[in-house]
């Protein structure tokens, strides 16, 4: 793996996608082990969800499972917004049903904050939270996903999915803004 730039940014490899694989492997047994006897619907938070979605979706193929998508957008440039804009709702009826919001990133949490209280309002019989990553230092408001790929540090990434501005979302691995 080697640096990336982007719009004049060097980013340093982070996470490889080996690295990657494993961790949604285990996450997917995880996620079959509490979801036994139950059909969960997978919520993918797109877009930055949607790599890790379809791979921990596909990990989870001993148990019936279903798919659906929803797309927010908090982000603009290498900060967060600060407001969550729903931009595509869902429309399947979830009342009574098992949850797997699928993010791509918690790190302020307002977004998934938002997310779970919307649902909240059409009675699921439980929301579960799966995040690739988590930046619990960044945290402003009270969220603990339940299935966490890696915990990382207050720094801007990019790749398997997180973007910049839309660039480096397909890259496989994932990278670091590299300090001066």
């Amino acid at each position: 793996m080697k640096q990336v730039t982007y719009e004049g940014l060097t980013f340093e490899p982070y996470i490889s996608r080996q690295d990657i694989a494993a961790r949604v492997e285990e996450l997917g047994k995880e996620i079959v082990r509490d979801c036994a006897g139950k059909t969960p619907l997978f919520v993918c938070v797109l877009n930055g969800a949607f790599p890790f979605a379809s791979d921990l979706f596909r990990a989870v193929e001993s148990i019936d499972a279903e798919i659906t998508f929803i797309r927010l957008k908090s982000y603009e440039g290498t900060q967060s917004a600060g407001t969550v804009k729903e931009v595509l709702g869902m429309h399947e009826d979830i009342e009574g049903r098992t949850l797997i919001v699928v993010e791509d990133i918690v790190d302020t949490g307002n977004t998934i904050f938002r997310l779970i209280n919307d649902l909240k309002e059409k009675n699921p019989a439980e929301i579960k939270v799966a995040t690739l990553l988590f930046k619990p230092d960044a945290l402003v408001r009270p969220v603990t996903p339940d299935y966490v790929g890696f915990n990382i540090p207050t720094k801007f990434i990019i790749g398997y999915g997180l973007d910049l501005n839309g660039k480096a979302r397909n890259l496989n691995d994932i990278y670091i803004l590299k300090e001066d």
